[in-house]
């Protein structure tokens, strides 16, 4: 049984590909399917954002979002705000507060900057170079982007072996920032910490959580609420992209901790 073999548990379609540093080692299902990424398009916004950052087109303190927020509080789900709106819970830098809108005011924050619009910034900095042809970059950086996990595959051995960035830049941005901080994980409850990147979740100590027991703290990623998935395991030198055809449930809860763990036994550090 291979562990790709596991998707049949998710009771409804879905399709997987396994990445090492060489290229895929296994895949399953239909790689070509338009599916919505939903908030794993942050993870795209995050990259864009970065090259921005490493360009010194922006800076990570620069004022952006409530008052006393920054960029990288933005990027990080610590300015403060609501999960759609520019209302505050608390002032920026004390609690990690998952927000759709505080990632789109980063992408507004960076536009403004470029004096350009954000989503072709997207697809000449980020899509195009790493041939995601068939990426849709919706009206949303946070939760916009449409495209077939063949294209997300793309993105995860990016992330896996950068060539966009700069090996400090790849580093901030997919190590925590502000790394202190508590706060809800949509789906999952409260962790303490709760460890993001620059538009990257990263696992740390969270549990429960939708990869494996056996995921390493470094691993990097994100879930999206119709069922697009991936993460990269730097100490397992592995990612992991699997879609499917149902919004985010108790099947993904269940079956993609098992997965992730069958995945690193079978095919991690080779």
């Amino acid at each position: 049984m291979s562990a790709l073999d596991l998707l049949d548990e998710f009771g409804f379609e879905a399709a997987a590909l396994v990445l090492g540093p060489e290229g895929a080692r296994a895949q399953r299902g239909d790689l070509d399917l338009p599916r919505a990424w939903r908030s794993v398009t942050k993870t795209v916004t995050g990259l864009a954002c970065t090259i921005a950052l490493q360009e010194g087109r922006v800076h990570l303190d620069d004022e952006a979002g409530p008052p006393g927020s920054t960029l990288r509080h933005l990027l990080t789900h610590a300015s403060g705000c609501t999960y759609e709106s520019p209302n505050t819970l608390q002032p920026p830098g004390q609690r990690r507060h998952y927000s759709n809108y505080g990632i789109d005011e980063a992408s507004r924050h960076v536009e403004r900057a470029l004096g350009r619009d954000f989503g072709d910034w997207v697809t000449e900095r980020v899509a195009e170079p790493l041939g995601m042809d068939h990426l849709e970059w919706g009206g949303s950086a946070s939760v916009g982007a449409v495209g077939p996990l063949a294209d997300l595959a793309l993105f995860a051995a990016e992330m896996l072996r950068p060539t966009l960035l700069e090996p400090e830049w790849h580093r901030q941005m997919t190590t925590p920032q502000l790394p202190e901080l508590v706060g809800i994980m949509p789906g999952f409850g409260k962790q303490s910490p709760n460890p993001f990147g620059l538009g990257f979740e990263v696992r740390g100590t969270k549990s429960p959580h939708w990869t494996g027991a056996d995921n390493s703290e470094e691993t990097f990623g994100h879930f999206g609420m119709r069922g697009c998935a991936f993460w990269v395991d730097p100490r397992a030198d592995l990612a992991l992209v699997v879609g499917t055809s149902h919004d985010f449930c108790d099947a993904h809860r269940r079956v993609m901790p098992l997965l992730s763990d069958a995945v690193l036994e079978e095919f991690g550090r080779r």
